[in-house]
């Protein structure tokens, strides 16, 4: 079974709101990337992936005015994919859902959130106190993760939490000392809702449930100077690092390895005052440790680092084309 997660950055612009794709010569979100464009290089790389589940962070949009499922599943059909129903969880107001593409034939998913002792449902409010100043704080999640309940072949019961955590780069600073502060504060409340899924990991792993862990944690060992600030970093509190029960993401625990050298990369984005790409390690799928007796592999499909992917030139082309974000997927028995 090959499960995967991929950012596809504005995915939303893509469609009209009843869920139509706009395949055409229009911008999309992607700077200097035609819809239509955009719509091909996606529909190439979901066919290459052949997943038969997909956590797509960043989906269309869910509201009264918008139907996010209606386009992805729409979607999946005008691209020929088997992952071509769509679960999503909680909606958000961000225009970045978080929804499950699947092969229905192979699993059956449902949206299953649970809450447990110190940590609310996803949609809820989760309080900690962020500046020791003894007075907890109230933290939400801006996209609250998709809980999703599996059944597959055989009966096997598996579960996935995808997630889209808060963003740490600080968005609308007016001079150096707001940026500090917003950075501050932006790496605080992705510590706490890090913490808040790591309580939720905790619970399920005592249950003695199959876990999955999986998306854009927008963090990373040695990604920023404010990792030294707080002491770890997001991914390392939801991996449960030290912990007796800790999961496993080989890319993380590299990274985590070596401060200095070569890293796994999923992500890629041009900073243009300094003319450069600027290469980061984003996207994970932790596993719990009963799913590691399965033999899983994984795989960054980045289009220069992978030799499958850069020596197929039209996928190389629509890996850069479709996303900022690389797809990562886990290959499991089952």
């Amino acid at each position: 079974m090959r499960i995967a997660t991929y950012n596809v950055e504005w995915f939303n612009a893509l469609f009209a709101g009843d869920g139509t794709l706009l395949r055409d010569g229009a911008p999309s979100g992607r700077h200097g990337v035609t819809r239509g464009a955009q719509a091909d290089a996606l529909a190439r790389v979901f066919a290459a992936l052949d997943a038969d589940a997909v956590m797509v962070i960043e989906a269309p949009d869910i509201h009264r005015r918008h139907d996010g499922i209606a386009a992805l599943e729409g979607f999946a059909a005008w691209a020929g994919l088997r992952a071509r129903r769509a679960l999503a969880g909680f909606p958000n107001e961000t225009q970045q859902e978080i929804v499950l593409l699947h092969d229905p034939d192979v699993i059956s998913a449902r949206h299953d959130p649970r809450e447990s002792p110190g940590a609310p449902r996803f949609d809820g409010t989760f309080r900690i106190d962020l500046d020791s100043d003894a007075a907890p704080e109230p933290v939400r999640f801006s996209k609250p993760p998709l809980e999703a309940a599996l059944t597959l072949p055989g009966g096997q019961a598996l579960r996935l939490i995808g997630v889209h955590a808060k963003s740490k780069a600080p968005h609308g600073a007016r001079d150096a000392d707001h940026l500090m502060r917003l950075a501050i504060e932006n790496r605080r409340k992705q510590l706490a809702q890090c913490i808040w899924l790591r309580a939720r990991v905790a619970a399920h792993l005592e249950a003695g449930d199959s876990l999955i862990v999986l998306g854009d944690f927008n963090d990373g060992p040695g990604l920023d100077e404010y990792e030294r600030l707080f002491g770890r970093s997001g991914v390392e509190i939801v991996l449960g690092e030290g912990e007796a029960a800790a999961l496993h993401d080989p890319h993380a625990r590299q990274a985590l390895s070596q401060r200095i050298g070569a890293q796994p990369t999923t992500a890629r984005f041009w900073i243009e005052p300094e003319r450069r790409w600027l290469q980061a390690l984003l996207d994970y799928i932790m596993v719990s440790p009963d799913l590691m007796a399965r033999r899983p592999a994984w795989r960054i499909w980045h289009p220069f680092d992978d030799a499958a992917c850069y020596g197929d030139a039209a996928l190389r082309e629509a890996l850069l084309t479709a996303s900022d974000h690389f797809p990562v997927t886990l290959d499991i028995g089952v």
